[in-house]
């Protein structure tokens, strides 16, 4: 009896060895947890964005409640299409604001992943003055603390590090230290490292970086790389490891399909990641103007079907991969 005993007891052990394997964490607003990889994800949108500048940004110019009944009703749209996890990349400075983003979660019923980290873009207007003092390791230590302890006096915690350069040959010293500082957080906490970079000649010194840091490129998502017209800089990116971000559906579809298409006929669609990069409550604004979130289910997919892409590859794009990418994962260069 009991060697049955124990025989069951090995058995409901390893099955539970062989579901975990199959089962990776992520960290949303309400804490680390394992996903499915069948649950369906958003990768990269926004809910909130006030483009005023670090200098001027401050929580007082919206309304909770306001921001709620503007945007709740394109969250209630997502119930249609059983979307599980929403990738807010709203950055300090730019907007985040971890609070409302529980808020909308808890009323939604959609986990929501947000973030930690500076962003670059438009020659630094939304880094905040004390930062240009700071050393990478400095900064790093900030979003580090905000892992291990909290953003903004919450216990809320940051799924992934937003960074965004200017696209450029050459990053400016500012951009180097973001991307040094993404590396070394990345060492850390395991947080995978999104970084608005648009052209792929921006993409290549960030890459460097992470290299001579000891940081895999495949703890990296090249967001907006749908702006990069040749697509043989997909494939090499793709090649190294890089996540690819397609994300640019809330707005435009004939050059995603063209680069869906390419990625397909070149193996690489287990790197691709899709989104609307939609929203967004804009505080500057009298009178809003939300793109919804429901593009990829009401065009794009449909799109894909017609071009042959088959449930197995559609679940790659909305499930598998964005399930993998935003694992919480140390992921080493391979020096």
């Amino acid at each position: 009896m009991r060697n049955i005993v124990c025989f069951i007891l090995l058995v409901i052990i390893a099955y539970g060895c062989k579901v975990s394997e199959n089962r990776t964490k992520v960290i949303d607003i309400e804490g680390a947890h394992l996903v499915n990889p069948s649950e369906i994800w958003l990768s990269h949108e926004h809910i909130l964005v006030d483009f005023i500048g670090a200098d001027s940004i401050n929580p007082s110019r919206w309304s909770h409640e306001t921001v709620i009944k503007e945007v709740i009703p394109y969250f209630n749209q997502l119930k249609e299409f059983n979307v599980a996890y929403f990738v807010d990349a709203t950055p300090q400075y730019l907007g985040r604001d971890v609070v409302l983003l529980k808020k909308i979660s808890e009323m939604s019923g959609v986990r929501i992943i947000t973030n930690t980290g500076l962003y670059g873009v438009n020659n630094n207007k939304y880094i905040p003055q004390y930062a240009f003092k700071m050393s990478a390791e400095e900064l790093a230590e900030m979003w580090i603390n905000e892992y291990e302890h909290g953003i903004d006096e919450t216990t809320i915690k940051p799924g992934f590090i937003k960074i965004g350069v200017d696209s450029s040959d050459s990053l400016d010293i500012m951009h180097q230290n973001l991307v040094k500082a993404a590396a070394i957080t990345h060492l850390k906490t395991g947080l995978t490292i999104a970084s608005h970079t648009g052209r792929a000649n921006g993409l290549w010194p960030q890459l460097s970086i992470l290299k001579e840091n000891g940081v895999s490129p495949q703890s990296f998502i090249w967001v907006h790389a749908q702006n990069e017209e040749n697509n043989d800089n997909l494939l090499k990116a793709a090649e190294l490891g890089c996540w690819i971000s397609l994300d640019g559906l809330g707005w435009e579809l004939e050059n995603h399909i063209e680069k869906i298409l390419f990625a397909k006929r070149n193996g690489f669609l287990d790197r691709v990641l899709i989104s609307h990069d939609a929203g967004w409550y804009d505080p500057q604004k009298d009178i809003q103007s939300i793109q919804p979130f429901t593009n990829i289910f009401n065009q794009f997919l449909p799109a894909l079907k017609k071009n042959g892409f088959t449930e197995k590859e559609i679940n790659l794009l909305l499930s598998v991969n964005p399930t993998k990418a935003f694992s919480i994962e140390i992921k080493r260069h391979p020096l």
